[in-house]
């Protein structure tokens, strides 16, 4: 039976929200979930669901990393946290996933200092998902690197491909560069590099795109710098709240406002569902060597049994497998540009 590593005692409701994601996950998905944290906690937090016939088990972590902790002193003085006891159990193989809704730069850091990388993949980057009008994309990288080169880029686009194609089951999936104009002579040094790469390689590039085309489903991948893309996700998650709230105050104030928020309920509850990162569950850390989902602080039981689900198919459609054997291909790849690449020469240092 696949086994997933959960951070019991990670997000803002741990561990009653986390504790209470995995009795979903496993009664639904049919799934081993092992709980890192402290024994006593998790036991006493168990005990109030009924997890009878349930492959659930407990692995004890005397520590806890704090929100307003450093990632570097979470990796220096934290060695028996409940995030780095549930990597170190995908690393030895005990689990083929960790989820956790805690910590995301300790979560990133732990797993790029346990894990690795793939072989081939430089930086790790986080995918996000990102609802559009035709269904959803997923932005790479969401802000786990600031500070990128155009080959950094390239591979986001790979990792992202690769992601569309073996859990979205997407035959050809759109591949976007976010910069602030369509021309392919418009954006920074970094953007315009970029471009030329991507152009050149045998990825489905339809060029540059702008942040109105973000919500639009023009690309299935987006790609972009952490620095943009955790702004966009930000922005995104503002909006979403503040669309929610003006829709809201606007019905309730029309005349007859009663009614007709009875009668809308329905589409509303369509709406909300299409927004709700609960829906998503988690965002997969793409690159690394093993399997790590970042939740949101604010995750619901739901949000995390879907990170578990996504964590599944990650795992079953051996995402890492195709992930190294994409890069390697690309960088084989004898265009001038990719020479580039492979050489280091002709791109930011």
């Amino acid at each position: 039976m696949v086994r997933i590593a959960l951070d019991a005692m990670g997000g803002d409701h741990a561990p009653e929200v986390p504790v209470s994601g995995a009795v979903e996950a496993a009664r639904e998905l049919g799934v081993g979930i092992v709980l890192v944290g402290n024994t006593g906690v998790v036991e006493r937090e168990l005990a109030k669901h009924d997890a009878s016939g349930l492959d659930i088990t407990i692995r004890h972590a005397s520590q806890v990393v704090e929100m307003e902790e450093s990632a570097s002193v979470v990796l220096r003085k934290k060695k028996d946290s409940s995030i780095r006891v549930a990597t170190t159990m995908v690393k030895s193989g005990e689990a083929v996933a960790v989820v956790s809704a805690g910590h995301s730069g300790a979560t990133m850091a732990t797993a790029f200092f346990v894990l690795g990388t793939v072989k081939g993949v430089e930086r790790p980057a986080i995918g996000a998902f990102m609802p559009t009008v035709n269904g959803v994309s997923l932005i790479v990288d969401a802000g786990a690197n600031v500070d990128c080169k155009p080959m950094h880029l390239m591979q986001f686009a790979i990792m992202g491909d690769v992601f569309a194609r073996q859990v979205w089951g997407l035959g050809k999936p759109n591949i976007g560069l976010l910069s602030i104009g369509e021309e392919d002579t418009k954006g920074n040094e970094l953007t315009r590099e970029a471009f030329k790469l991507l152009k050149e390689s045998r990825l489905n590039f339809i060029g540059n795109i702008e942040g109105r085309d973000v919500f639009n489903g023009r690309a299935d991948i987006i790609v972009c710098d952490g620095f943009i893309g955790n702004v966009a996700i930000k922005i995104s998650e503002g909006l979403v709240e503040a669309m929610n709230s003006l829709l809201k105050k606007e019905i309730e104030e029309a005349i007859g406002g009663q009614l007709g928020y009875l009668l809308l309920r329905p589409a509303f509850k369509k709406f909300k569902k299409k927004l709700d990162y609960a829906e998503f569950g988690g965002a997969p850390l793409l690159g690394i060597n093993g399997i790590s989902m970042i939740c949101h602080g604010h995750s619901t039981p739901k949000a995390i049994k879907n990170g578990i689900k996504l964590a599944r198919d990650f795992h079953s459609k051996h995402v890492n497998r195709h992930i190294q054997a994409d890069i390697e291909r690309m960088l084989a790849d004898s265009s001038p540009a990719m020479d580039l690449v492979n050489s280091g020469e002709g791109v930011l240092q």
